[in-house]
């Protein structure tokens, strides 16, 4: 049995691992056509370049994509010199690079401090002295490895790309290279970075993850080499977690109250456009809370650590320069399209609450039984989705009922419209269009009788818009397998409990079919042997309506 806190290597895409790093680059130069590929001795540079000015060349590990090879185009980058998986470029790579983007203005070296990078970019510029001017800003901004003591002091990580775009700018609108020099500088010694993992990378070919982790933990300040962090700790809530990474980097920066920041949170590799929502939601608002303006804000995945899951937080200081060049346009194609051109501020954003109480008047107790039957079973439905769909149905019926509560009241048409409501807006997906349609047209058949035909023609109606809905038929494994027997049932005057025996009857018989429709049609053969959760509802609401209705 395979151990539930051993993470599973990553499988890259690529057969060879040999192969990884060359078929990437062909990859993305072929995507690329204003960007070409030296071979000797290996480098990236645009190809649509025909002014002069001063040309900016970085590089480094690859594994950290879109930086650096993504940042080359106009208002960026020339050059970008990638070293294998995290390592360091060759000095010959550098200063060949170097040599071909000059045009004579100069050539600025970005470089992030890393003793690999340092020394390499070092004896480039070295190598090309006398024949080629060149400067360089060091990239320093980890304050996760801030010490007093003598060593490498703080590695170069998120701020490099700020560095990047800013420098890049200047360069576009002719500054000189000691001016576009001195401002990278300044942007640099006012940016502080800080990151977390939540699970480790894997190198192409290894056959492990960079370091262990267990599923409660995080990795606190973590390099972006695959590195582990400077400390382990418990996962905490998003709030507690921004609050003391934004504590470091503000200690370390100690900006004044009011001072305009760009604010980059940063993806490391797997972590979800939503997550980093999430992360940036709570960083406007404590940046807010303290006096802090976020000028300019950036969320986006542009620094990574190949497949690790995690984010950075990097803060910078800036000022109406600083800004300008943030603002300028830029054909690098790993820089985003659009990004904000005015503060941000904490935004409320919350959804609408629907008109779907069920707290008024005389307790419906068959509805209510059902409900509690569902409430008291998403674990139960979870998992059988999960065996034979996408494992979503527990959570759409949890989101669907979870806010009611019992018993409910009412008469049995504003029941069925508020569970109409309820399963419509608040689910969504297909199981809300069909719960939901199946409990309006309930509804709709209360409204119209009080007799005993009120179910019978309720249910024939949900199951004929139903059917047209999704195209659902009988031995598709769906919930029609419970429902159309309950309805014939019900259309020859059977009793309520023969009814829900010939729902029960249709659930249990998706146990053995193969799904045509829905989610669980992907998975094929392997939802043999469960039942259909859709259906087994279905079940449970005739068991509610023979037993208490």
């Amino acid at each position: 049995m395979a151990d539930p806190d051993v993470r599973p290597v990553h499988r890259y895409v690529s057969g060879d691992p040999r192969r990884f790093l060359t078929d990437a680059l062909a990859g993305f130069v072929a995507a690329h056509d204003h960007i070409a590929w030296e071979p000797d001795p290996g480098f990236l540079y645009r190809t649509d370049r025909e002014d002069g000015g001063v040309a900016l060349v970085s590089g480094g590990g690859s594994g950290h994509e879109p930086m650096h090879s993504g940042l080359i185009g106009a208002g960026m980058l020339d050059a970008a010199c990638p070293g294998l998986v995290f390592t360091s470029p060759n000095a010959l790579q550098v200063a060949a690079a170097t040599r071909h983007v000059d045009r004579g203005d100069g050539v600025l070296h970005i470089v992030k401090n890393y003793t690999g990078d340092v020394m390499n970019f070092r004896v480039a510029r070295r190598l090309v002295d006398g024949d080629v001017e060149t400067d360089h800003v060091l990239i320093d901004d980890d304050v996760a490895t801030d010490s007093d003591h003598d060593g490498p002091g703080r590695r170069g990580t998120g701020a490099t790309v700020i560095v990047e775009k800013v420098c890049g700018a200047a360069a576009a609108r002719g500054d000189s290279l000691s001016a576009v020099a001195d401002l990278g500088r300044r942007v640099a010694a006012g940016a502080r970075s800080f990151s977390v993992a939540f699970a480790p990378c894997t190198v192409p070919g290894a056959d492990r993850t960079s370091f262990d982790l267990a599923p409660d933990e995080m990795e606190y300040g973590v390099g972006i080499h695959g590195e582990s962090g400077v400390d382990r700790i418990p996962q905490q809530p998003v709030d507690e977690l921004v609050s003391g990474m934004l504590g470091r980097i503000l200690d370390a920066l100690a900006p004044d109250d009011g001072e305009p920041l760009i604010v980059f949170v940063n993806g490391l590799g797997s972590t979800h456009p939503l997550e980093l929502g999430v992360v940036f939601d709570q960083v406007v608002r404590q940046l807010t809370a303290r006096g802090l303006e976020v000028r300019r804000s950036l969320v986006a995945t542009l620094v990574t650590a190949l497949d690790m899951a995690g984010f950075s937080l990097t803060v910078v200081r800036c000022d109406d320069e600083i800004v300008e060049l943030f603002d300028a346009p830029t054909a690098a194609p790993g820089w985003p399209a659009r990004t904000a051109t005015t503060s941000a501020q904490p935004v409320d954003v919350t959804f609408a609450e629907p008109d779907d109480a069920a707290d008024d008047g005389p307790e419906c107790v068959w509805l209510s039984a059902f409900v509690e039957r569902v409430q008291g079973s998403i674990d139960e439905l979870t998992d059988l989705d999960r065996r034979a769909g996408d494992g979503d149905f527990g959570a759409n019926m949890s989101a669907a009922l979870d806010h009611l509560d019992l018993p409910l009241r009412g008469s049995e048409a504003s029941v069925a419209r508020a569970l109409s409501t309820s399963f419509l807006v608040r689910s969504g997906g297909t199981s809300g269009a069909v719960f939901g349609t199946l409990f309006a047209e309930l509804a709709t058949a209360a409204d119209a009788s009080d007799g005993a035909d009120v179910l019978a023609n309720g249910v024939a109606n949900a199951l004929h818009e139903i059917t047209d809905l999704g195209g659902a038929r009988v031995g598709d494994n769906t919930l029609v397998d419970a429902l159309a027997p309950a309805s014939d049932a019900l259309a020859s005057g059977a009793t309520l409990d023969e009814v829900a025996a010939a729902a029960e009857s249709g659930a249990e018989s998706t146990r053995d079919l193969v799904a045509s429709r829905g989610r669980a049609s992907y998975v094929g053969d392997r939802a043999r042997g469960v039942v259909d959760p859709g259906a087994l509802v279905i079940a449970w609401l005739f068991r509610a309506a023979a037993d208490h209705r």
